[in-house]
């Protein structure tokens, strides 16, 4: 009993001691936003240069610079996003066109611009080089566009692919020539499609090399629902929906 007691005093303090944290990251940004607004954001971003390598190719210690500016990226935005509501409630509530409401309006625009610039302020945090972070960002949404255009290459392959069988099966039925040639024409412009596809997919020597070393750690198409996920109402919405998309194109 006494144990139990114990356990539940310990968990009660941990979750306590973790909303505490929590709350002060959120007032912590939401000061660094007031004080360092995206104008002066961008003036600390100019300064940085990065020399991308002619290849193309990304580091493992770049996926994880990646992703650690990612997770602080979330708090970042989700104290900008929320900013930006408080903001617009305050200057609907004040008249849009009265001098109140549209301060609160042009509030709700810098926070909205703090929201897009989310992932640069989380590098700079993090004492990380911005240019060499949107360069290697860059390259991982690439690897994201290059699986997502071969999952819906794979599902117009398939679907090629049934009515190639069903034309084929329509042609080797067929009683006279005339009918024969035309199943036969449209086969071979079938084949032609196909060529055509497979030429176009060919994979980027880059991108496979950055995709081999991205699923690692993660989903290829994870930087799709992260960048997604700056909008979203509510949390881990965008995330569902790229993996709906992935089960919907993998049938």
């Amino acid at each position: 009993m006494i144990r139990s007691l114990i356990v539940a005093v310990c968990l009660t303090l941990a979750l306590t001691g973790c909303k505490a944290k929590e709350a002060l990251d959120e007032a912590s940004i939401s000061k660094d936003l007031a004080r360092r607004g995206t104008t002066d954001l961008m003036k600390e971003v100019a300064n940085d240069s990065y020399d991308a390598p002619a290849d193309g190719k990304i580091t493992e210690a770049q996926v994880q610079m990646y992703l650690k500016v990612r997770e602080h990226e979330k708090k970042i935005a989700q104290v900008a996003r929320e900013e930006a509501k408080q903001h617009a409630e305050k200057a609907k509530k004040s008249g849009e066109k009265s001098l109140a409401g549209m301060m609160e309006s042009l509030k709700t625009l810098g926070s909205v611009a703090d929201l897009m610039t989310a992932d640069i302020r989380a590098a700079k945090d993090l004492g990380y080089n911005s240019q060499e972070y949107l360069w290697v960002k860059t390259q991982i949404l690439e690897v994201s566009a290059a699986a997502m255009a071969e999952k819906m290459g794979q599902a117009m392959n398939a679907g090629l692919d049934q009515m190639y069988r069903e034309t084929k099966k329509a042609h080797d039925e067929a009683t006279d020539e005339s009918t024969k040639k035309m199943y036969a024409g449209i086969l071979a412009g079938y084949d032609k499609s196909k060529q055509e596809m497979q030429q176009t997919n060919a994979v980027d020597p880059a991108v496979a090399h950055n995709r081999a070393l991205l699923v690692k750690y993660e989903s290829e198409l994870a930087a799709f629902a992260s960048e997604w996920a700056k909008f979203e109402d509510n949390e881990g919405d965008a995330a569902k929906a790229v993996k709906e998309m992935e089960q919907k194109l993998s049938r």
